[in-house]
C-alpha cells in the first residue's frame, strides 16, 4: 500500500531545516545575519541546491547583487523575499571569501492528491475545496489551509466529529504524492431544541417555523436535524418572520446558541427571545408628492387594514402591489416607502405608504454569467425588464422568482449595479446549473387500477435552449398508457408554449361496462397568458379509437358501440389561477373552462363544454377548507354520442361510489352494465386539518362530503331496461393522507348518504404512489 511509504514523522526536508527556516515556519523573522558579512564587497553570487529554478530566478529576488557591500540588513531582507516566494522549504546564506552563497531547497511539486476514509462526500467535491493541485509546489501553509477547508466541508454536513490528517510519500526527482486521511466520524445531530422567553407560543409550535429539527427515527432522509451554523443564522431569521407576521413588532432574538455536548455527537440549541407586545394597524394611509395621482384610486392595492394583527409581509406585499398599480398609470419611476408609528399605548401600528418620484434610472445592460450549457435567451426571456426599460425593483424581484422557477439553476442571484452613467444600471444575473435530466421509476396501488408501475425518462431543457421532451409508461391492472411529448416554451420567440403528443391508451372497462377501449393518436397544443394570472391554450386532437372484446352478455347499447372510429378535434382551455400553489393549494381560487368541438374530419361529431371552479381558505392553524365544483354537457351534432365520449362519475370523482358507480346503466343485462351520461354536476367540500404529529411528516386528515349527478344518455331503440335518475347523489366520509418519503399514500372512508338502488358502492379507497 502506497502509505507504507509515508514519512509520518517528518514533512518534506523538515528534519534538517536551518535555523532561519525553523524561525520562519513558526512566524518569526530569520536569524539575523552573521558578523561575517559585515565589511567588503560582494564579487560573486552563487546559488546551490536548485533543481528546477533557475539561478538567476533565486538572483531576481535578492535585494544584494556583486558590486554591493555586505550588508547585513539588506542581506536578511533577501533571506525574507525568498522565503516569501514559497518555492523554498528552507534558505541559508554564507559568504566564501567576497563570494555570497546561497544555498536552498526546493519545495517539491505535488504529483498527485488522493483522499482516503471519505464515505460521505464524494471526491469530487473535496477536489472543488482544495486550493492545491498536482504539479503545484507544496508548502505546509497550503496543506494546513486545505485542512481546515475540508474540516469546514464536513462542518456542514453535520459531521463536527471528522479528523484530517495530511500524509506526504516522497517521490523521485523532488516530487510527494499528498494523501488527505480523512477520518468522517458520525454525524452531529441536534439533539435538542429549547427556547428561552417565548409565553405566547410554545417550543413546539416554535421548532415548527425553524428549519433545525431535533433528532428523530424518522428522519433518516433528511439533514435538518444536523448542526449547520448558518441554518441557525437562516432559524433566526424565521423566528423573526413569524412573530412580525402575528403582530409582534418589538420581537427580537437574543441569542442563539449551540453547546457540543460532552461525548462530541450531538449539539444542544437554545434560542433567547424576546415577544414584546402584540400590535394591530391603526390608521393605514397613503401620501403621495407625485401630481396628479390621487391616492384614492389606489387603496384596493393595499392588503393591511385598519384593526386587523400587524403583519410585516402583508405590508410587503402593499408595496409590491402598489408599486405595480402606479406602473400600470405610467408612472415608471417611483419610490414607495412605508412610514411607521408604534403607538406603545393602545397597541397599535399606524402606517403610511409614501409614494415619491423616484430617480431616474434605466436599465444600461443585462449580464448573464454561469450558464454553460442554457443559453442566454432561456433566461433573458424569463427577465420582465429589457435594456432601456425604466429600472423597475419590483420586476426585478419577480424576474429573479421567473428564473428560479425555471428549474434548471440551482442558485440564482440577481444584482444591480452602477452603469457608466449615474442614470444607467446594469443588472448581473448569476446562475449554478443543475441537472435537468430525469429518469423516474414508480409503482403503487390503487382501488381503482390496482398494482401499478410507471417508467419516464424526461428533459427539461434539452440542448439548453428550455425544450422539454418526456416519455412517459404507466401500466396498471386495467390501464396501459404510453405516450412521448415535446414541448416548447417560447414559440417563435414569443411567449407561446407549444406542444406535441404522441400516445395509446388501453383501458379494461369489463368491470364497469363489459369492454375494453384502445385508443392511439397524436395532439399539437399552444398555450400563451392572456395576463398574469389567465392563460389560454388551443388544442388539436387525432385520435382512433376502438371498442372490443364485448362478450354477449353485455348490454345492447355497448354491443352497438363495438368497432372503430376517428376523432378529429379541437378544443381551448381558458384557466384564472389564483391559487397559492398549484400542487399543494391552501388559499386562492381557481375557474376553468374548456371546450372541444369534433367534426373537422372524422367520425365523430359533438361538441363538449366543462366548467370546473375551486375554493380554498385556511382556517385554524395548518387546516384548509376547500370546495371544489363542475359542470359538465356534451352534445351530439347530427348523430348520437359514443360512450368513449361521454362523462362517467365514481371513484376519485364521488368518493362513496365505484368507478362509474352512479349515472345511466342497463340493469337487465348481466353485468348491468354503465353506459355514461352526457351532462353532469359534481362538487366536493372538504377540511384538512393536523392531527398533533409534526408537521415535517406530512400526515394530515380530513373530513369530506361529495355530491353529483350524471344523466342523460341517448341510446337507439328502445331504452327498456335503461335507469337513468338524474337524482342527487351524496356521501360523506374521513380520511388521512401523508406524504411519505417514498410517496403519496392516501385511505378515504365513505358512506353513500343518497343514492338509487342500482348505483355500486365503495366504502373504502386507498392509493399509493411513489416516484424513486
Amino acid at each position: 500500500m502506497v502509505l507504507n511509504r509515508v514519512l509520518a514523522a517528518c514533512l518534506v526536508a523538515a528534519c534538517t531545516t536551518a535555523t532561519s527556516a525553523v524561525a520562519l515556519a513558526q512566524g518569526l523573522a530569520p536569524a539575523p545575519a552573521q558578523p561575517s558579512f559585515q565589511g567588503g564587497a560582494i564579487s560573486e553570487v552563487r546559488v546551490e541546491g536548485t533543481q528546477r529554478i533557475e539561478p538567476s530566478t533565486v538572483r531576481s529576488y535578492l535585494t544584494v547583487s556583486p558590486g554591493d557591500a555586505f550588508d547585513p540588513e539588506r542581506i536578511d531582507q533577501s533571506l525574507k523575499s525568498l522565503f516569501a516566494t514559497g518555492l523554498f522549504a528552507d534558505v541559508t546564506m554564507r559568504r566564501e571569501g567576497n563570494a555570497l552563497v546561497v544555498a536552498v531547497v526546493e519545495n517539491p511539486i505535488i504529483n498527485r492528491i488522493a483522499f482516503e476514509g471519505n464515505r460521505r462526500i464524494e471526491e469530487e467535491d473535496l477536489n472543488k475545496e482544495v486550493q492545491l493541485r498536482p504539479r503545484v509546489v507544496y508548502t505546509r501553509t497550503r496543506v494546513q489551509n486545505d485542512v481546515q477547508r475540508i474540516l469546514e466541508l464536513y462542518r456542514r454536513s453535520g459531521r463536527f466529529a471528522a479528523t484530517v490528517e495530511p500524509k506526504v510519500i516522497q517521490l523521485d526527482q523532488n516530487r510527494v504524492d499528498l494523501v488527505f486521511e480523512i477520518d468522517e466520524g458520525p454525524r452531529t445531530e441536534v439533539r435538542s431544541i429549547t427556547f428561552i422567553g417565548n409565553e405566547v407560543f410554545s417550543d413546539g409550535r416554535l421548532r415548527e417555523e425553524i428549519q433545525t429539527r431535533e433528532s428523530r427515527w424518522y428522519r433518516f432522509l433528511t439533514t435538518d436535524d444536523t448542526y449547520d451554523p448558518d441554518r441557525l443564522t437562516y432559524d433566526r431569521e424565521l423566528l423573526r418572520r413569524y412573530y412580525l407576521k402575528n403582530g409582534y413588532a418589538d420581537f427580537r432574538v437574543i441569542s442563539a446558541v449551540a453547546e457540543l455536548t460532552p461525548d462530541r455527537d450531538a449539539f444542544v440549541i437554545t434560542f433567547t427571545i424576546e415577544e414584546g407586545e402584540r400590535y394591530r394597524f391603526g390608521k393605514v394611509d397613503i401620501q403621495t408628492s407625485i401630481k396628479d395621482l390621487d391616492p384614492a384610486q389606489l387603496r384596493e392595492s393595499l392588503t393591511t387594514n385598519s384593526g386587523d394583527w400587524y403583519d410585516a409581509e402583508a405590508v410587503e406585499t402593499s408595496i409590491t402591489n402598489l408599486t405595480n398599480a402606479v406602473g400600470d398609470l405610467q408612472y415608471a419611476f417611483v419610490d414607495i416607502q412605508p412610514r411607521i408609528t408604534r403607538n406603545r399605548a393602545d397597541q397599535t401600528i399606524d402606517i403610511t405608504y409614501e409614494i415619491a418620484e423616484g430617480p431616474r434610472v434605466f436599465v444600461e445592460r443585462i449580464d448573464i454569467d454561469g450558464n454553460v450549457r442554457t443559453l442566454d435567451r432561456v433566461v433573458r426571456r424569463e427577465m420582465l425588464l429589457v435594456e432601456g426599460d425604466p429600472f423597475n425593483a419590483s420586476k426585478l424581484r419577480r424576474s429573479e422568482r421567473r428564473i428560479r422557477d425555471l428549474g434548471f439553476f440551482e442558485k440564482v442571484t440577481v444584482t444591480q449595479q452602477q452603469g457608466s452613467q449615474p442614470d444607467r444600471s446594469v443588472i448581473s444575473v448569476n446562475v449554478t446549473e443543475q441537472s435537468t435530466g430525469e429518469i423516474e421509476i414508480g409503482g403503487g396501488f390503487s382501488t381503482t387500477d390496482g398494482p401499478l408501475a410507471n417508467f419516464g425518462i424526461r428533459e427539461r431543457n434539452l440542448l439548453g435552449r428550455g425544450q422539454d421532451l418526456r416519455f412517459n409508461a404507466l401500466v396498471s391492472g386495467r390501464t396501459q398508457e404510453f405516450d412521448i411529448s415535446f414541448t416548447e416554451p417560447y414559440f417563435l420567440e414569443r411567449n407561446l408554449s407549444a406542444g406535441t403528443d404522441l400516445f395509446r391508451i388501453t383501458r379494461d372497462n369489463t368491470d364497469e361496462s363489459s369492454y375494453e377501449e384502445r385508443s392511439t393518436g397524436a395532439g399539437f397544443r399552444l398555450g400563451y397568458p392572456l395576463t398574469e394570472r389567465l392563460r389560454q391554450r388551443l388544442s388539436y386532437t387525432l385520435s382512433q379509437t376502438e371498442i372490443t372484446d364485448i362478450p354477449s352478455t353485455a348490454s345492447r347499447f355497448i354491443r352497438e358501440q363495438e368497432g372503430s372510429r376517428i376523432t378529429s378535434a379541437v378544443g381551448q382551455e381558458l384557466t384564472y389561477d389564483a391559487r397559492d400553489s398549484r400542487l399543494q393549494p391552501t388559499d386562492g381560487y381557481f375557474v376553468r373552462l374548456s371546450n372541444d368541438l369534433a367534426g373537422l374530419g372524422g367520425d365523430a361529431y359533438f361538441l363538449r363544454t366543462r366548467l370546473a371552479a375551486g375554493f380554498y381558505q385556511p382556517l385554524f392553524a395548518g387546516s384548509v377548507l376547500s370546495i371544489l365544483g363542475e359542470i359538465g354537457y356534451i352534445a351530439g351534432l347530427g348523430e348520437r354520442v359514443a360512450i368513449s365520449d361521454r362523462f362517467f362519475i365514481g371513484g376519485d370523482s364521488l368518493r362513496g361510489f365505484e368507478p362509474a358507480g352512479i349515472g345511466p346503466r342497463d340493469v337487465i343485462s348481466e353485468n348491468q352494465d354503465a353506459l355514461g351520461g352526457n351532462r353532469f354536476g359534481r362538487g366536493s367540500v372538504e377540511l384538512s386539518f393536523p392531527i398533533g404529529l409534526p408537521e415535517e411528516l406530512g400526515i394530515s386528515a380530513h373530513t369530506f362530503s361529495d355530491f353529483g349527478t350524471l344523466g342523460d344518455v341517448d341510446v337507439s331503440g328502445s331504452d327498456e331496461g335503461i335507469r337513468d335518475d338524474e337524482t342527487l347523489r351524496l356521501s360523506a366520509g374521513v380520511g388521512v393522507s401523508w406524504r411519505s418519503p417514498l410517496g403519496p399514500i392516501r385511505l378515504d372512508f365513505a358512506v353513500p348518504v343518497l343514492k338509487e338502488d342500482y348505483d355500486r358502492s365503495e366504502i373504502f379507497r386507498f392509493s399509493f404512489g411513489t416516484r424513486f
